[in-house]
């Protein structure tokens, strides 16, 4: 029988994370990708740059709108493409294409205790001019592999901005 609702009830409460996603977004027109400045009131990495993206929440699953009953599984297909977008959107006011190529992944243990796991990918620009969230954000800049070690960044935003430089201009 398929689940009726969301629940923790059953899961073990040692394999309990949240699950982030982040993007790096691409512009090809000048080979530059978006950074964005974190507030310092932010509980994880304040004032520091980083890259848009967000945490999966159960309202991403409508469990009475699957994409496809696996079973007695519910499936939610698309759920990681669909949160970057809708945070693309949410915290810089821009689209992403289609497509997501994955970097890497990093698991880690919040200030306040909380396990996080992060999967990050990368995306081209699609369309949009920068507006940054209101109280999440500060400052931004599209910047390149040279132009990024100017920024204080959250550690790693380095590597995969080259990463995805190199990857896109291909």
């Amino acid at each position: 029988m398929p689940a009726k609702k969301i629940s923790i009830e059953n899961a073990k409460e040692d394999k309990l994370f949240y699950f982030v996603a982040n993007v790096v977004v691409y512009r090809e027109s000048d080979g530059r990708c978006l950074i964005l400045k974190r507030d310092e009131r932010e509980k994880v990495h304040p004032g520091k740059y980083a890259v848009p993206g967000g945490k999966l929440e159960w309202r991403d699953l409508d469990i009475n709108n699957p994409t496809r009953m696996n079973g007695e599984v519910i499936d939610f297909e698309n759920s990681v493409e669909d949160l970057l977008k809708r945070e693309a959107m949410e915290e810089a006011g821009i689209e992403i294409q289609d497509g997501l190529f994955y970097i890497n992944s990093v698991v880690f243990v919040r200030p306040d205790g909380v396990p996080v796991v992060l999967v990050k990918f990368a995306a081209k620009y699609k369309s949009g001019e920068v507006v940054l969230e209101e109280k999440g954000f500060t400052d931004y800049a599209w910047v390149n592999g040279e132009e990024i070690e100017n920024y204080d960044c959250i550690d790693g935003i380095e590597e995969e901005i080259r990463k995805t430089i190199k990857l896109f201009s291909r």
